[in-house]
């Protein structure tokens, strides 16, 4: 009897040590809060863990993305942060007069009257999907073509999930240029997806079959050195617009959604 009275105090002394240690503990937890406040002048934020399926919700709204043709847009801000908000930087690099800003304003739509921005060299384009009651953003960067535009690459860059290097189908000089703009490009990003796009596929129909024969045979093989999937779109016409931004859902997210290769000459080329 006396040998358990023995141990009941013993346990209950060692209780009142760790009581006493969590009061402490949660005394000098309270100032380090309060010197916290006084130092940055915001609140401190505690974190929690995540439950297991907080991923599993904006896998099903991209899904979601991809089988509708056109989903809702909004002019909401990209900047708006919440846990239904998937933001995306899309840059786009090419020489100047080619279509980079007439294929951004076709994708973006009416949107563009709300959020459009312009500074010295770039163009700033944002549209924001909802789909599901999630929202998806894409924050396009569109860099003027001429030499003095070239020191906004790096910022451009910096954070994009895709660069669409672009050339104007009827141009072989542009063309040309999309290994200088690649090499700047990789310079400031190496993990974003390479696109090749060539636009104004609706004038460049109408050069004689033999030009087109070699304008493709020459795009296909730049795609394949920067290895780039490619595609001949029109802004005019609004052909693979809407594609090449699916396949860059599809493609950062592993999306079970495919795109069909095309390499008839006459006809929009898409190659990968």
């Amino acid at each position: 009897m006396t040998q358990l009275c023995r141990k009941i105090v013993h346990v209950n002394f060692r209780w009142c040590i760790v009581d006493r240690v969590s009061v402490i503990r949660e005394f000098f937890r309270f100032i380090w809060d309060r010197f916290l406040v006084c130092s940055i002048g915001k609140p401190a934020v505690r974190y929690r863990r995540l439950p297991l399926g907080a991923f599993s919700r904006p896998q099903e709204v991209l899904e979601g993305v991809l089988a509708v043709d056109n989903p809702t847009s909004s002019s909401l801000n990209v900047y708006e942060t919440d846990e239904d908000l998937v933001s995306l930087k899309i840059s786009l690099l090419g020489d100047c007069q080619i279509g980079k800003t007439s294929f951004m304003s076709k994708y973006v739509g009416d949107e563009q009257e709300h959020r459009y921005l312009q500074m010295a060299g770039v163009n700033l384009m944002d549209k924001t999907l909802i789909v599901q009651g999630a929202r998806i953003s894409f924050s396009m960067w569109d860099v003027g073509g001429n030499q003095s535009s070239i020191a906004h690459v790096p910022i451009a860059c910096k954070d994009a999930v895709a660069i669409l290097f672009m050339f104007d189908l009827t141009s072989r000089r542009t063309l040309n240029s999309v290994i200088g703009w690649y090499s700047q490009a990789r310079k400031w990003n190496q993990t974003a997806i390479p696109i090749l796009i060539g636009t104004k596929f609706d004038d460049f129909v109408r050069l004689p079959p033999d030009l087109q024969w070699t304008i493709v045979t020459q795009a296909r093989a730049y795609a394949k050195a920067i290895k780039a999937t490619l595609f001949f779109s029109s802004a005019t016409h609004n052909i693979n617009v809407n594609k090449v931004f699916k396949f860059i859902l599809a493609k950062l997210f592993n999306l079970p959604w495919k795109i069909e290769r095309n390499l008839t000459i006459g006809e929009p080329i898409i190659d990968y």
